[in-house]
């Protein structure tokens, strides 16, 4: 099951660090008792590893927001694990009235079952994808390794923390990015693959989101560089300061963090008018603003202005442009028997 926590439990809880408190075993229920009253209504956001922080912030201000212009009183829960885990948490049985995703595959799993809308992507702005990041490295004080770009991530002696792409959108997207990367240069595919798996033959454990493989690198010490969201690895910075260092490829991947309603649980719950509120909320300023704190790169021109100094230019390519969408990629490398089975099994 995956780790569910009430948005008033989690307001009420103390301000920790946001790595402690064992968040690598996110695939266990939390005991938290649920502080809702039976007035209340109740929305559950099952969401990714690294969006803990966020929400802790995006909840309280649209349940206020809400309050304020309807009078209702609203209950958020929220879900996190890895990004394919929870979409097959939420295939299986698990009541989420909104998914918020890293990745479009996970969503249009769900698609496919039945949950959400075959064309879910149209139903909010920007590919129903209100915020993005891209996946940056971060590297131990000093950088000793000199880790500069991906070729630097298959040399021999490096050791490189990812999570497992077949349940992280985290790891896929890392794995995507080094491969596109050799591909954007002008590489050829056996070019790619090669580097593709003399990374992962610098992997030493393969943890099953991205949280977890954070926890790995920075309180278990395991490891050279992690691989992760741009967002996480500010957040790192932001707690441990000067112990770790982050560093920028010449170029990475788009990594888009796409939401849908789950129409089959809100409507059978008479919700959706509140689930299709609080996802139109991350696109409103206080939305943007709230996700640009918190080091997501935010669609707002004005908000993006804003808080231009947080986020480093970068040169992005997208899964479109070089593996034709989410579909193939997913079909080509991540199923089983694909590329990363080969690669790993060879390991």
């Amino acid at each position: 099951m995956p780790n569910i926590v009430s948005a008033k439990t989690a307001r009420a809880l103390p301000r920790r660090s946001f790595l402690a408190g064992g968040f690598a075993a996110a695939a266990v229920l939390l005991a938290l008792p649920m502080s809702a009253s039976a007035a209340d209504t109740v929305l559950l956001n099952a969401s990714y590893d690294v969006t803990r922080e966020l929400f802790k912030d995006i909840n309280p201000a649209f349940i206020a927001e809400w309050k304020k212009s309807t009078g209702e009183t609203l209950t958020i829960n929220q879900s996190h694990g890895g990004s394919s885990k929870q979409a097959r948490s939420v295939a299986d049985g698990l009541e989420a009235s909104v998914v918020t995703m890293n990745q479009a595959n996970d969503i249009d799993l769900l698609a496919d079952r039945g949950l959400v809308a075959a064309d879910w992507a149209k139903k909010f702005p920007n590919g129903a994808a209100p915020f993005y990041s891209t996946m940056v490295y971060l590297v131990r004080k000093g950088n000793p390794k000199q880790i500069k770009g991906w070729d630097d991530l298959g040399k021999p002696g490096v050791k490189v923390i990812i999570p497992n792409p077949k349940t992280s959108g985290n790891g896929r997207y890392s794995y995507l990015a080094a491969w596109g990367a050799v591909v954007k240069k002008g590489g050829t595919e056996a070019q790619a693959r090669d580097l593709v798996g003399r990374i992962f033959k610098n992997v030493p454990i393969l943890d099953a989101g991205g949280r977890a493989a954070t926890t790995t690198f920075t309180q278990r010490q395991i490891g050279d560089v992690l691989i992760t969201f741009e967002n996480e690895v500010q957040l790192v910075r932001t707690e441990f300061g000067d112990n770790f260092e982050v560093v920028y490829p010449a170029n990475s991947i788009l990594a888009e963090s796409p939401v849908a309603v789950v129409d089959k649980v809100v409507d059978r719950r008479n919700i959706r008018k509140q689930a299709t509120a609080y996802l139109n909320f991350l696109y409103s300023d206080a939305g943007q603003e709230i996700a640009a704190k918190h080091f997501l790169r935010p669609r707002s021109a004005a908000v993006a202005k804003k808080y231009a100094a947080s986020f480093k230019p970068i040169t992005l390519f997208t899964v479109d442009d070089v593996f034709g969408g989410w579909k193939a990629a997913q079909k080509k490398h991540f199923d089983d028997g694909g590329e990363f089975d080969k690669i790993y099994q060879s390991k």
